[in-house]
């Protein structure tokens, strides 16, 4: 079992820079694939960015691809989410989630231990 906590969200402009961070306490860090999923207001939550055990293969939404990059540390347990060329549309709260069965996965359903949230403000 592990724990997650979030931090780096704000209220950035149009355009902007936000750099996300996900520690978890717990063991076995490195055999959970992660991810970051975004909720905006009123809308489902939806998958971002995930990575694997290793941090050698990454996945976007094709809403972020191109302008946020994941990555992970396993000696630190942490996972991060650079995120630029921030758009209004970014605007949410962000969750890091750990999957334990899944090697890859895009699918809430399929993560077993979610932080908190971030909440991330874009304005235009």
């Amino acid at each position: 079992q592990i724990q997650l906590a979030e931090s780096g969200g704000g209220l950035v402009q149009a355009g902007g820079s936000l750099r996300l961070s996900c520690v978890a306490t717990g063991r076995n860090f490195d055999a959970y694939f992660m991810a970051w999923f975004r909720q905006a207001p009123g809308k489902e939550q939806e998958f971002v960015a995930g990575v694997s055990w290793s941090g050698g293969t990454t996945y976007y939404a094709d809403a972020v691809k191109d302008r946020f990059t994941i990555s992970r540390d396993n000696a630190k347990n942490l996972v991060q989410l650079q995120m630029s060329g921030l758009r209004s549309e970014d605007t949410g709260i962000y969750r890091c989630a750990a999957s334990w069965t899944r090697t890859v996965s895009r699918e809430s359903n399929d993560f077993d231990y979610w932080g908190q949230g971030t909440q991330v403000s874009v304005s235009s």
